[in-house]
This record gives C-alpha cells, structure tokens and sequence, in this order.
C-alpha cells in the first residue's frame, strides 16, 4: 500500500484542470456535488472553500442573525462559536454526554429561550450525536439543526448513513479528515429553498445561482452585458471552491469508503487492546449507531497524568496523539471579548466561568485521541504496540 493518502486520481484530475477539461459531470465542482449527494443520500449538496464558510452559511440560510441565540456543545472546536458570532448571534453552551462525548440532549431545554434560533450539533471523533433526541427537541420548538459531521463520514444511524436533512448538514475536507483536499467542504440538505440561500450566500449573492447551480450562469451575453444589468440580489461572502481543490475532493471522495474502513480497522487495532486494561475508557458507541473514526477518543482513567502518560507513550515508541480542544467559552477569545467592537452597546455575551458545563470540562482535561490515519499495517502495528507497552506500565 502506498504511503501517501493522495494514491487515487488527484493528479490524473489536476492535470485535466490545468488542461481546461472538464470533470465527469460539468466542472469539477458541480462533478465533485453530485458525487457527494448520491452518496450521502442527499438532494443538494452546495461545496464551499471550508467547512468553517459552510456552517456560516448555513446558520445565515436558516435565518440566525443580530442578537440570536444558537445552541452548540461545549467539547467541540471553536469554529461554532466563531461562526455564530460572524452570524452576529451569541453562543449558548450545552453540556455533553460522560459517555458518548456527544451533546447532551435533557440538557438542552434548560438553555432554550425566547432568542434561541438554532441548534448545532456536532458529531465527535466520528461518532454521530443523538440524533433522535436532538430532532425530538428541534420538532417541538421549531429550531432548524444544523448538522455538524466534520469528523464524521459514512456513520451510520439504524443502518442509514447519517447526514440526511431537511436543514442543512456540514462536512470538513481539511487535511486531517476522512476526505482530504487540503482545505474545503460541503453543505447537504434536501430543502430546496435552503440549498439556493445558501449557495447564494456562499456564492457572493449572484442572483442566478439556484438549488443545483455550482457556478455563476450569466445567460445571454448580450443580457448581462448591458449596462443596465443587474448581478445581485443577496449579501453574500466569497466562500466558493475553486476547481483544483474540487478535483483533489473528487478523487478522495471516488475512495471513502475504502478511507473510512482504514480509520475503524486501526481503531480496532487499538481498542482490541484498551479494553484489556482499566487505564483508558474509550467512547460509548450507542445502540443503533456506527462509528468513523476520525481519532480513537478515550478517557484516561484520573489517577493518571495525562502529560506522563503521553511521554511513555512516546518513549515506547508511539507517535503521541491529540488531546480536546479547550472548551470554547474559556478560550482568551470569549474572556476578552475584543469582538464586541463589532456591535452597539446593547449586545452582550454572558460571561461563562469555569464549572458551567462540568462534565465537558472533565472530558476535556483526560481525553486522548488517538490516530487512525496510518494508511499500512506496519504503522498501526507499531502504534499498538507502543500502546501496550504504555498500558501495561500503567496498569
């Protein structure tokens, strides 16, 4: 196998685009949305230059705007909250579930109020949220989910790949993920109002794009031509993505499921192991789900210095791992607050101190993410064995 995780026909399609010649179907955008949408199961699918532009766009299509609120997990990245505050809305952190690390959904009402426009919730390390918890909550106070799968490809829900919306679902192509182009990623839904706001937005509001229109279609030249025409009629951003990194997409994308099956065997390797010993608990893979496996993520038992535990790993041979992102609302970003210059005095954000989601902030603290991107058997092989050795010292 070889060790480089562009072996399909990313350089095969680059050439092409350099060439001027088209993808399989239309440009390599277009060509790269309608893959996707087939596979996810989805009937529009709009690409975007990052998985960052597409949940801004998305929060911006199902309305979220100045002094909303939008609910998002408290052990996530820190793009759903920089996302909601470029949407001009304030972020409302909701606890996670000890097991799963998933949002918490009895936990979710509490911080629901009259301001409340959305719920993001994110699928992590691979394993996708409690899905019909959450919808219950959405259905019953008519608030659009906005679907965060960055970590998450070809999980499934009851046998059914999860991803699926009449709202809108995101997808990361950044370098570590299932699907790598560098950069990039993609927005899914099966509302057809949606898909064109949000093509539209993510297209600098040129008033000819439509649900399933991937580039800019000017029409007649002697109609937009004329100095009278008129070329938009939504504010949008500049977020679409550019031929060369849809080509790189395509490619990946024409071998995810190949991709995604390495990442579960090397998380197997592993876990084959930690369940052995009472020194890490992996995450809980609910009933009726399935798992991607973006990183292992496990929690080192408390007794355990997470930083000792690094360094035998390591020592032993391993390639050390990743630890949780902070939890966000204790980022400098949401303790200085400089992005408030942005808005008049009466918009404020509540000032989160540490315990406001505890669980969260325990998780935070003892987890470890192992890789499973090591594309050989030579690589996972010496990984789990690094880990045994790690295990066994600490047993």
């Amino acid at each position: 196998m070889m060790k480089n995780k562009y072996n399909g026909n990313e350089l095969q399609y680059l050439k092409k685009v350099l060439n001027e010649e088209s993808g399989p179907n239309g440009t390599w955008v277009s060509s790269l949305e309608k893959l996707f949408a087939k596979k996810f199961k989805g009937k529009y699918a709009i690409a975007m230059n990052s998985g960052t532009s597409t949940l801004h766009a998305a929060l911006t299509a199902v309305g979220v705007g100045y002094g909303d609120e939008v609910i998002s997990p408290a052990l996530t990245v820190m793009m759903d909250t920089t996302t909601t505050l470029h949407s001009n809305a304030k972020p409302v952190y909701v606890d996670v579930d000890k097991d799963s690390f998933n949002l918490d959904p009895e936990k979710i009402e509490e911080k629901i109020s009259n301001k409340t426009k959305a719920i993001i919730a994110v699928s992590i390390y691979g394993l996708p949220f409690d899905i019909e918890g959450i919808y219950k909550i959405g259905k019953k106070y008519n608030l659009p989910i906005i679907e965060d799968h960055a970590q998450t490809y070809l999980a499934k829900y009851k046998k059914k790949i999860v991803g699926s919306t009449n709202s809108f679902s995101s997808w990361s192509f950044e370098t570590t993920k299932h699907l790598s182009s560098g950069e990039g990623g993609i927005l899914l839904t099966d509302n057809k109002e949606l898909a064109e706001k949000a093509r539209k937005i993510g297209g600098q509001g040129y008033k000819n794009l439509d649900a399933k229109g991937g580039i800019i279609k000017f029409g007649n030249a002697a109609v937009v031509q004329d100095p009278k025409y008129k070329r938009h009629d939504t504010l949008g951003w500049n977020y679409r993505m550019n031929e060369f990194t849809a080509a790189v997409a395509l490619a990946q994308l024409e071998e995810i499921e190949n991709k995604v099956s390495r990442r579960i065997q090397n998380a197997e390797a592993l876990l084959n192991l930690i369940n052995d010993f009472e020194v890490l608990t992996p995450q809980k893979v609910p009933e009726n789900y399935t798992h991607s496996y973006y990183t292992l993520a496990c929690k080192l038992n408390p007794l355990i210095d997470w930083q000792e535990f690094r360094e035998k790993f390591n020592e032993f041979g391993g390639e050390g791992f990743y630890s949780a992102w902070s939890v966000p609302y204790l980022e400098p970003l949401m303790k200085n607050k400089t992005f408030l210059n942005r808005y008049d005095k009466k918009f404020k954000i509540k000032n989160y101190e540490e315990g406001t989601c505890p669980v969260a902030e325990d998780l935070q603290s003892r987890i470890i993410q192992f890789k499973t991107n090591y594309l050989t058997n030579k690589d996972i092989t010496k990984q789990a064995r690094a880990l045994k050795r790690t295990l066994l010292y600490f047993k």
